[in-house]
């Protein structure tokens, strides 16, 4: 994919939360090695944003796209096909407390059809080693801290190469010290790898001490801020 095409694109979307629309004439792209934060306060459609863009929620007016797939109508069968471009991170972590971190990404690898066991080893050797927990891999989630937890669920983002890290809240459940080490780790994959990465946060801290470009959704609609333009929201100090 050229750098000049987008890998997130809207064109005048309304974005929808359920069957009410949160945001208008949404228009917004993300080019290959990107780091673009969502910000807003809580209710103004940030996280609908993500749901469109991995297909949660439908998208029934104006144009969009990601990794290569038009959202609007999208199939049901095109959908796990969207979602393997992308690693998704949640703010709440979602692994599998009933398994050990090694079975948690070999169960994403299987399900994405990885076959070869020396293959699907190595894999998750590597992606456990980029986040600083080559060492955990027999642990269990719930041996591990929320810190540790986060930086498993990027290990499993990162598992197929996805093209961009969608980042819904991934330091809302961290103290300021652990958060401040997930951010560190989305900034250098994002520069190593050139991965781009779309983050929904509500802390003003974080985007201003890690730079990227900032999509301020406020008032029924989402636009790009100019640099030096004052944000104008109460979020979180």
């Amino acid at each position: 994919m050229s750098d000049n095409t987008p890998i997130i694109s809207f064109r005048n979307a309304d974005i929808l939360n359920g069957e009410a629309t949160v945001i208008y004439g949404l228009n917004m792209d993300v080019y290959p090695g990107d780091f673009v934060y969502i910000v807003g306060k809580v209710g103004t459609g940030k996280t609908s944003i993500i749901r469109t863009i991995i297909a949660e929620n439908s998208l029934e007016q104006g144009e969009g796209e990601a990794c290569g797939f038009q959202l609007n109508g999208i199939s049901q069968k095109d959908i796990p096909f969207l979602r393997r471009k992308m690693g998704v991170v949640f703010q709440d972590f979602q692994l599998l407390m009933d398994r050990s971190v090694e079975d948690n990404l070999r169960f994403v690898l299987e399900a994405t059809g990885w076959k070869e066991e020396e293959k699907i080893a190595a894999r998750i050797t590597e992606v456990l080693e980029a986040v600083g927990m080559g060492r955990k891999a027999h642990k269990m989630p719930f041996q591990l801290s929320g810190g540790e937890q986060q930086r498993i669920a990027i290990a499993r983002s990162l598992l197929n190469d996805p093209q961009v890290i969608i980042a819904d809240e991934p330091t809302g459940n961290l103290d300021n010290e652990t958060a401040d080490g997930i951010m560190q780790l989305l900034t250098r994959i994002n520069i190593e790898k050139g991965t781009a990465v779309v983050m929904v946060t509500h802390n003003r801290q974080i985007f201003e001490k890690y730079p990227g470009r900032v999509m301020v959704c406020k008032d029924e609609v989402c636009t790009e801020q100019m640099p030096d333009e004052p944000i104008d929201l109460e979020l979180t100090i």
